[in-house]
């Protein structure tokens, strides 16, 4: 791997259309699992200039209203302009109802290990979980600063701080990396939208976005915007409204911002919208939770878990380990701790991260929290695949 090396990652508020797809999605999935948490749902979402498509397909006994869902989360993303908002979008529907499949109605609080294991995985994937110490979520830099832009973005809006934004925005981080660590903030961009032409001017939009946003963000930073930083805010001029009526949004388009910010692999299955027995989503979280655990256990500095399922199956037919180097011991033996320590059967990580109850315990719900700012590196929400759990255990069985 690279020692030295400039990396960029992106990030975008809950506004941006892509965004509001996965959120709409999420929510339905929210939705149904807080009525019925056996239910099984696949729902995708597109926006376009005042429509909204959703395409569903699902097994339950919940009664779910598609198209109030996607208003109440068209109005809290804050599209309330003429050209786009929750009341007079035209919102189409593709609902298919399935017969309900037995083997997925399973008490997963009270499955025994044998039962666990006679759950099979109905997916075939292979998806990734990583985990490195340049952030205290254990997260790359480049994206986890990317996020921070966006939700402050976000923030100085809701808090009429700059009250003349839109909802949709973009940022993006550029970071230096000096023999394998982040050395110095190469780039910065910021792309705010605005409610109206010439409020403010340009030159004000430019100066308030750098200090109620860039700076603010890198109160708390260790590395900090030095002379030599580029700073990119609306390069290519005014952005106005923005959103579904300038471009359009589909469900699962922001893989990389959801996950690593393409610092490390990820799936190409999109996470939202799917309920918790697609390990295609579940499987990710399960990785990641185990990735998290081996760099806070201090066994690698950075750490990749590569699971692979077929269908019928419910084990990964592999489990492979890479720490770019990094590792305090080999990589081989990282992956028996793996292997011996986390669970990875889809019955398993549902019954032991309640992937199923979570919608219920939440307030607001859960999945749709997701569905902006990332699936991983969260320190805002608990997530259960971001607990550190395991490092006394990863300690004591690595030196033993």
């Amino acid at each position: 791997m690279k020692k030295d090396f400039m990396f960029t990652s992106e990030s975008v508020t809950e506004g941006h259309p892509d965004k509001l797809c996965d959120q709409i999605s999420d929510a339905i999935v929210d939705r149904f699992l807080q009525h019925d948490p056996c239910a099984r749902i696949i729902a995708e979402c597109a926006v376009a200039n005042a429509i909204v498509f959703i395409a569903a397909r699902f097994a339950s006994s919940a009664t779910v209203d598609f198209p109030n869902i996607a208003r109440q989360v068209i109005a809290m993303a804050g599209y309330d302009q003429r050209t786009f908002n929750s009341k007079t979008c035209s919102i189409v529907t593709s609902l298919t109802e399935v017969p309900s499949d037995e083997e997925c109605l399973f008490p997963e609080k009270e499955l025994s290990d044998e039962e666990i294991e006679r759950v099979p995985v109905r997916d075939q994937v292979t998806v990734f979980g990583f985990a490195c110490n340049q952030t205290p979520a254990f997260m790359p830099l480049p994206i986890w600063l990317a996020h921070r832009l966006a939700r402050r973005l976000t923030s100085v809006r809701l808090q009429k701080i700059l009250p003349y934004l839109a909802p949709d925005g973009k940022t993006q981080a550029g970071i230096e990396y000096r023999d394998g660590l982040p050395s110095r903030i190469h780039s910065i961009t910021v792309i705010a939208s605005q409610n109206q032409s010439g409020e403010p001017d340009f030159g004000r939009l430019r100066a308030e976005i750098r200090e109620a946003v860039i700076n603010q963000v890198f109160t708390d930073e260790a590395i900090k915007p030095d002379a030599r930083t580029q700073i990119f805010i609306n390069p290519d001029g005014p952005f106005i409204v923005g959103g579904p009526s300038i471009h359009s949004g589909l469900t699962g388009r922001k893989n990389a911002i959801d996950m690593y910010g393409e610092y490390a692999r990820q799936s190409g299955a999109a996470l939202s919208g799917k309920d918790p027995l697609r390990i295609d989503r579940v499987g990710a979280y399960a990785a990641r939770y185990a990735a998290k655990n081996i760099v806070a256990a201090g066994l690698a500095s950075e750490c990749e878990i590569q699971l692979s399922y077929t269908i019928g199956q419910s084990r990964p037919v592999s489990v492979q380990v890479e720490t770019f180097g990094t590792g305090r011991i080999p990589d081989e033996e990282i992956a028996a701790l793996v292997e011996r320590h986390f669970e990875f059967r889809l019955a398993g990580i549902v019954q032991q991260f309640k992937l199923r109850r979570l919608p219920m315990a939440v307030k607001g719900g859960f999945y749709r929290k997701l569905a902006a700012y990332g699936h991983v590196g969260r320190m805002d929400i608990g997530l259960p695949w971001e607990v550190t759990d395991k490092i006394q255990l990863l300690r004591d069985r690595a030196a033993s």
